[in-house]
């Protein structure tokens, strides 16, 4: 078993984390939304079980895992841009999943997502760590301990951005993945149905967008109809304009990353 490390997170975010405050993400919530802040802010315990690179799908699973020991009291989805663009990679990454298949039945339906011939792979107790050896030696490992110190799942990024503003063009033809935006509605509806109060948020990007991404527009629609908020700082000039906040065009640094916090934290607690 790992003692540190990414799979480590991801094992204490399945069984055993029980915050009041729990955010969910990619590495946009792991290095976005610190604890500490939410914690001082709020008054509740909170739990960062967001994971690099990972999306909706890994999600939902914990989402779902934590709803079977507990009730939240909130959950924050930090959404990305392009979360519903159509691609592969989405799907591979479910196989982080796969160790949790055989005690963990309410993620099951979303490992079977990964293909069509999982359910028979999975008759084998060793294909659900075939491609996880490596980070289990590692993550047991003296320097991995030492890199994946976090605060509460939340790992702050220390340096400032230098790189030229991008511009990205959102008008551009994309194609959305309905299975993945039928997985960010289940998201909502069972956030609903148990009564957690959820917060989408999309953190700002240190890009000159053209147009709108369809993700987000799409996102933002079906949040609004189940009367959820959804807070939109993707292109915000707040953020945008002070290159100083940023570690690079994805992420906020240690100190933009506390004017965010507070600045979200403070909008949505009352």
């Amino acid at each position: 078993m790992q003692e540190s490390g990414y799979d480590y997170l991801t094992t204490y975010s399945i069984e055993r984390a029980t915050p009041d405050i729990l955010i969910l993400g990619s590495s946009r919530a792991v290095n976005i939304f610190n604890t500490g802040i939410v914690e001082t802010q709020t008054g509740l315990s909170c739990y960062n079980a967001g994971r690099y690179g990972e999306p909706v799908f890994y999600h939902y699973a914990v989402l779902q895992a934590a709803l079977k020991r507990y009730t939240p009291k909130m959950v924050i989805l930090s959404f990305d841009a392009g979360n519903f663009n159509k691609g592969l990679e989405a799907y591979d990454r479910i196989a982080v999943l796969l160790p949790y298949y055989e005690n963990h039945p309410e993620i099951r339906p979303i490992i079977a997502l990964k293909s069509r011939y999982e359910n028979i792979k999975l008759l084998s107790k060793i294909y659900p760590y075939n491609s996880l050896l490596l980070p289990i030696i590692t993550g047991n490992s003296r320097y991995s301990k030492t890199k994946y110190i976090t605060q509460k799942g939340f790992i702050p990024i220390g340096k400032i951005f230098s790189g030229a503003l991008q511009t990205y063009d959102y008008t551009k033809e994309t194609s959305l993945d309905s299975t993945k935006i039928d997985i960010y509605r289940s998201f909502i509806k069972d956030c609903v149905a148990a009564h957690v109060q959820l917060h989408i948020v999309c953190p700002p990007y240190m890009i000159h967008a053209i147009g709108t991404d369809p993700s987000i527009t799409e996102a933002k629609k079906i949040a609004a109809q189940y009367h959820v908020e959804f807070l939109d700082y993707s292109n915000d000039t707040a953020y945008t304009a002070h290159p100083l906040l940023f570690a690079d065009y994805r992420h906020l640094n240690s100190t933009g990353v506390e004017v965010f916090t507070r600045s979200v934290i403070a909008k949505i607690h009352n």
